[in-house]
């Protein structure tokens, strides 16, 4: 079985286009944060996401904003610019979840004031662990 699981935020914002039969396929770039050991890393993937999924991410996405993304991923192997190999991971896009609280899209930042709108603050007494 081949299956990714990705939450993370868009590079750049997606790019949409239509292949020569009219259908319409959608590319953005998600890079992941990871913690391994005390150290922060970043991880970049290429998504595509087809048809009416690559539009709705085409019409709703932009730069930064947070994804979780489910699908198959594959290895693409290529020469740099500089004549270097290099890899790229890429991801064709099952399922994608927009995870950018509205609050959030329309202030400009994640947090509206001390909690989220549409957010409950919980108490870390409250925790029933």
């Amino acid at each position: 079985m081949n299956k990714l699981l990705l939450i993370g935020n868009l590079t750049r914002d997606p790019e949409l286009r239509y292949t020569p039969s009219g259908v319409s396929v959608c590319n953005f770039d998600l890079a992941v944060n990871e913690r391994r050991g005390g150290q922060d890393s970043v991880a970049y993937f290429r998504v595509t996401a087809w048809r009416e999924l690559g539009e709705a991410c085409r019409r709703y996405l932009t730069k930064g904003k947070k994804v979780f993304v489910s699908g198959t991923v594959s290895v693409r192997a290529y020469e740099s610019a500089d004549g270097k190999p290099r890899a790229s991971l890429e991801v064709t896009a099952h399922e994608v979840e927009f995870l950018t609280p509205k609050a959030a899209e329309q202030s400009g930042s994640a947090l509206d004031g001390p909690v989220a709108q549409g957010y409950t603050q919980v108490e870390p007494n409250d925790l029933p662990f």
